[in-house]
């Protein structure tokens, strides 16, 4: 038996190394494929669409948001790993009368680090693990600090729209990458509406490619009802951005850097940014 205190402050035992694993959260399923497991996984969510062909081949246990219980204990998981943030509480609790969970808690790279070593030392993938920490060190410590950040509000949904606030890891994603979050004072997700966003002196509007599918038309209307609603406020630059970039901790951050690097200097080419 191996044991570890998860994110939550929950101790899990399990069996080692872990031979059953379902794997509640998208970005942390990646991080499992990357890690070298192969068939000692037995189950994912909907979401999971990295790697494809886990996506189009393992068996799918409903989504993050609604889990299929019955499905999950009949695959008879000895570890079943789960998110504080993308998963709803009730639903891993009932998991945990059947099997060990852990849970993560993300708001950080440094925690991220934790569960990647965590997960490593799980599945006996100890080595793996700490190779791809140090790779994931390594490319942000090459990622130069911005003298001036773009001020910006980063929208995960519409209708209402929201944004993130300081205590999330897509906030401190979006100041590694070279912006100033306008609303790093409030806590987890806001709710607000295009009149708020234009009291905060904003720069640049990053639209998230999820968990809302932001296209060009939702720009379009926003641009639209910006212009309408201010006589004098300049439009801040509106731009489409890959949302797993931003929000998937694990193994996806190793493309992170390459991609923060050619938005932020698309955004301070822009004409509506330097004019």
């Amino acid at each position: 038996m191996k044991q570890v205190q998860d994110q939550t402050g929950n101790f899990v035992s399990i069996p080692f190394p872990s031979q059953r694993v379902i794997s509640l959260v998208p970005s942390l399923t990646e991080l499992l494929f990357d890690l070298g497991l192969t068939d000692e996984v037995v189950g994912i969510t909907k979401f999971c669409v990295h790697p494809e062909e886990w996506f189009r081949s393992k068996t799918r246990i409903g989504g993050t948001k609604q889990v299929n219980l019955p499905l999950i204990e009949s695959l008879k998981p000895d570890l079943v790993i789960a998110s504080k943030e993308e998963n709803i509480k009730e639903q891993v609790e009932a998991v945990q009368q059947f099997c060990p969970v852990y849970c993560s808690d993300i708001s950080n790279l440094q925690e991220s680090y934790e569960v990647i070593e965590h997960l490593g030392f799980l599945t006996d993938r100890i080595d793996k693990a700490n190779q791809l920490i140090n790779n994931i060190q390594n490319i942000f410590k090459g990622l130069s600090v911005c003298s001036k950040p773009i001020r910006a509000a980063y929208l995960i949904w519409q209708e209402p729209y929201m944004t993130v606030g300081g205590d999330t890891f897509i906030s401190h994603m979006m100041e590694l990458a070279g912006f100033e979050n306008v609303f790093v004072t409030e806590q987890r997700y806001p709710v607000l509406t295009i009149e708020e966003l234009m009291k905060r002196d904003v720069e640049a509007v990053l639209f998230s490619s999820e968990p809302f599918p932001f296209k060009q038309k939702h720009l379009d209307a926003f641009k639209q009802t910006w212009l309408r609603q201010s006589s004098i406020g300049q439009l801040p630059v509106c731009k489409i951005v890959d949302g797993e970039l931003f929000s998937w901790y694990g193994s996806r951050t190793l493309y992170a850097t390459d991609y923060f690097i050619k938005l932020r200097e698309s955004l301070f080419l822009s004409d509506e940014l330097t004019a």
